[in-house]
């Protein structure tokens, strides 16, 4: 019976890990990431070195200035909507 209990507790943390894990997907009217990219380096970024869909929007790193920064773009727009220093 404990192989069993065990086995089943495994088994849940594995899905969950995976469910975690999968990323956000960019929905049907979403601008394409090529352009959104192409949008943020107009507004001021010299390299943007990471986007993915998260949350209803596009999230990013790039360099601005010289410095690191984290921001997020409109998903339909590509406008950035909030930006921060890089932590």
């Amino acid at each position: 019976m404990k192989r069993l209990a065990a086995a089943t507790l495994c088994g849940s943390l594995l899905i969950g890990t995976l469910t975690m894990a999968q990323a956000d997907q960019p929905g049907p009217d979403w601008m394409p990431m090529e352009q959104v990219k192409a949008k943020v380096l107009q507004s001021g970024y010299s390299q943007v070195t990471k986007l993915e869909a998260d949350d209803g929007h596009w999230e990013g790193e790039g360099i601005k200035n010289g410095q690191k920064m984290d921001f997020h773009a409109d998903p339909k727009t590509g406008v950035i909507v909030s930006e921060k220093l890089d932590d």
